[in-house]
């Protein structure tokens, strides 16, 4: 019997982990020069603090089981309510604002379709507790975006679409959809740009939106800038306030420069309940993608798991889709793995010596290796080539050892012991 991978995950071989890395890194390293800070948390949770005010697309997404205690638990299909629960543990200890990112390995149990898997790797980035709320949706933003480019992607690549969800809110109230049908409201307006008009009619008038509002809801969602949403919304004295937050936001873009990279754009709804204000979703321009990206404001979830009310904003960025747009766009490096060195056994005698001088550059923290058994030079040369080595180490008679340049063919015969005294001094482009 032959074992495959569980249907929507995915095997790492050593060209994947290469890529994996280079993209992880990326978002580390992009994340500690906007100033967050690193965290984790358990791949397992209450299954009760997952669906606390998630909503039910998650809720219809979970993997759970009750363990032998009894306990009803779930693997974490996102981070964010797992970074609620932690903070909230700490809030009085922690100074603000809290700028936390994570990538955790998530799990969602739904249908693998291209660029969305059951488990699956994501960067998170939040910032919980700033004095000026705008400013820190504009501050992820700008984080999101300095990846993108960071990995060669520009605005022509790229797009970020700017929602609000309390003037959607404020439009499906207008339009007659009751408190408590709200969030279904909401996850049916999510789907609009996924379906067919047919199938979205359906959809929201089971949701709750009446149909004789239908057409009001859509023109609100096909609005083409803040003059347009403020007339559809007249009369609403909440609306301004929302307005206002979004021409803020918008200028603090500006400000940073990314004039070029966002647009208005209220069919961005955000399928969890969770989301409070400002929402937001990274798409390839092309639009042939699922999100690369998504996020927004979401004040209230730390209240709903035991803590303070207290402002939150942040978003997630999948690593799925990421790697699709990144190899359509030709923008994935060389990443194969790479050898200082490679050390050669000319005599076909000299493992002992072999030996000592890959411990010895090994301990110095230069990439070395070597063949485990006997082979001609010629064929110790290809398997250097093969490996990425910069430079073969040609063990001779005599105590001499060949310094040889893969890329250049050039050779330079030194001492071993003198070698060894200094290697840096050797392995450079000049010899």
């Amino acid at each position: 019997m032959r074992f495959k991978a569980v249907k929507g995950t995915r095997d790492f071989y050593p060209e994947q982990m290469a890529l994996r890395n280079y993209i992880v890194d990326s978002w580390r390293r992009v994340s500690l020069r906007n100033g967050f800070v690193e965290f984790d948390g358990p791949v397992l949770e209450y299954l009760d603090l997952l669906t606390a005010k998630s909503g039910e697309e998650i809720a219809s997404q979970l993997f759970s089981f009750v363990d032998r205690g009894g306990r009803q638990l779930a693997l974490r299909p996102e981070i964010t309510p797992t970074l609620a629960r932690m903070v909230s543990a700490k809030i009085n200890s922690l100074p603000r604002p809290i700028k936390w990112f994570s990538v955790p390995r998530l799990f969602r149990a739904e249908n693998p379709q291209k660029g969305r898997l059951r488990e699956f790797f994501q960067w998170n980035v939040d910032i919980i507790g700033a004095d000026n709320d705008i400013l820190a949706d504009a501050e992820c933003i700008f984080t999101a975006v300095d990846f993108l480019h960071e990995v060669g992607l520009t605005h022509k690549d790229i797009i970020v679409r700017i929602g609000s969800r309390p003037l959607t809110v404020a439009m499906l109230r207008a339009a007659g959809v009751s408190d408590d049908k709200m969030d279904s409201a909401l996850a049916a307006l999510d789907k609009r740009s996924r379906v067919s008009p047919e199938a979205f009619i359906e959809i929201a008038t089971a949701a709750g939106i009446p149909a004789k509002s239908l057409d009001d809801v859509c023109r609100f969602q096909d609005s083409k800038d803040l003059q347009e949403i403020k007339e559809r919304l007249s009369g609403i004295a909440a609306a301004e306030v929302e307005l206002e937050k979004i021409r803020t936001l918008m200028e603090y873009l500006d400000d940073m420069g990314l004039s070029e990279y966002y647009q208005l754009d209220m069919h961005i709804v955000r399928g969890l309940a969770y989301y409070t204000g400002i929402v937001y979703e990274i798409f390839d321009r092309a639009g042939s993608l699922r999100a690369i990206a998504g996020g927004g404001r979401y004040d209230n979830l730390l209240k709903l798991v035991g803590g303070p009310e207290i402002g939150a904003t942040g978003f997630g960025m999948g690593d799925a889709v990421l790697e699709i747009l990144l190899r359509e766009k030709g923008k994935i490096p060389e990443l194969s793995p790479k050898l200082d060195c490679f050390v050669v056994d000319a005599e076909g005698n000299q493992l002992k010596q072999v030996i000592g001088i890959t411990t010895k550059l090994r301990w110095e923290g230069i990439a070395t290796d070597f063949a485990s058994k006997p082979q001609p030079l010629r064929k110790q040369l290809t398997l250097a080539n093969r490996r990425n080595a910069q430079y073969a180490l040609i063990v001779q008679k005599n105590n001499i050892v060949g310094i040889k340049n893969l890329a250049t063919g050039e050779q330079k015969n030194v001492e071993i012991s003198r070698f060894l005294e200094n290697p840096y001094e050797y392995l450079t482009s000049d010899n």
